[in-house]
């Protein structure tokens, strides 16, 4: 039986990951026309308005930009197929070097702002669906609808604002690695997360405590739970909330990917050295090398995340299994 769930789950992932292929290979071709069609190139930017028409073939030429579009892309796909993501057209570095340095930055980001998210979310998802209709669960759903009508970059301005302005609680710019200062590294990642992590907290909570009512009102095995006189807390703790963490499982899942692309502006904002401020700066001089292979390290964790998420709902649910 062990032999057969571990064929059965491998089977799985592999024609999953398979599926993905040709995915990741049409948007790395879409991101690479896109930017190819924006007005200018790399040459343009890094020489600038007073160079001559001369000196931009010259660079075109040195950056091989002069080479048919699809020549282009066919050498990038190679190398990167062997690992190779290219050299940056801009500051003539590693790809992987550039990654090396501000990958780390943005994961830690976005995980700090997942657990301040969901840390918050759950409790309040299962307080609210303890008292559906009364007055905190009015004023939850408020809160919950301004999280989610909120943009994070607007949050991010208002939070900098009141903590770092008018109460210089934590630094306003800047970043500081966890190895330098375990305590600081927290400080200046604090009012990025928060920022983040308030639309996340209003979607989650939302979503879960309407999940938690709807399963309370008649599913058969609540009824049954009730039956046998067990408290209200304890049918949507004990058996309630493990059945919601299914749907919630495959939100937080479908977001982890989205959210490293979400960190351009709240990065930019707070000077952090990360990702999402690589791309911006990227984009603005389009050096296309570093735009498709962050726009391909996204779509990796998009599907890796899916993936992870398939995976544990085979686990936790044979018939998902069965299924596929």
């Amino acid at each position: 039986m062990l032999r057969s769930f571990n064929s059965g789950i491998t089977g799985t992932v592999l024609r999953r990951a398979l599926a993905c292929v040709p995915i990741l290979i049409g948007i790395s071709a879409l991101t690479f026309l896109i930017v190819d069609l924006l007005p200018g190139n790399a040459a343009q930017q890094l020489i600038g308005i007073d160079g001559t028409p001369e000196q931009v073939a010259r660079l075109e030429a040195e950056l091989k930009l002069d080479r048919p579009l699809w020549q282009r892309y066919w050498e990038w796909l190679s190398g990167a197929v062997r690992g190779d993501l290219g050299t940056s057209l801009a500051s003539r570095q590693p790809v992987t070097a550039l990654f090396r340095d501000r990958l780390p930055v943005t994961l830690e980001l976005v995980f700090l702002a997942l657990v301040l998210s969901l840390a918050a979310a759950v409790p309040f998802a299962l307080w609210t669906a303890l008292r559906p209709g009364a007055l905190a669960d009015r004023v939850a759903a408020a809160l919950s609808m301004l999280g989610l009508s909120t943009p994070n970059y607007v949050l991010a301005l208002l939070l900098g604002w009141i903590f770092s302005v008018q109460l210089s609680l934590f630094p306003s710019i800047g970043f500081v690695r966890f190895g330098e200062s375990p305590i600081e590294n927290l400080r200046s990642l604090t009012l990025p997360a928060l920022a983040i992590a308030f639309p996340l907290f209003g979607l989650y909570s939302r979503f879960l405590r309407g999940d938690l009512v709807e399963q309370l009102r008649g599913e058969a095995y609540i009824v049954t739970a009730s039956a046998k006189g067990l408290h209200r807390r304890a049918i949507v703790v004990r058996h309630a909330f493990p059945n919601s963490l299914f749907g919630l499982l495959a939100i937080v899942g479908v977001n982890v990917g989205t959210l490293i692309g979400g960190t351009v502006i709240i990065e930019q904002i707070f000077a952090l050295p990360g990702l999402g401020r690589l791309l911006l700066q990227a984009i603005n001089t389009r050096d296309i090398v570093v735009v498709q292979a962050v726009v391909l390290l996204l779509a990796v964790v998009t599907v890796f995340v899916g993936l992870v998420v398939d995976l544990l709902y085979s686990v936790l649910d044979p018939r998902v299994r069965h299924a596929s």
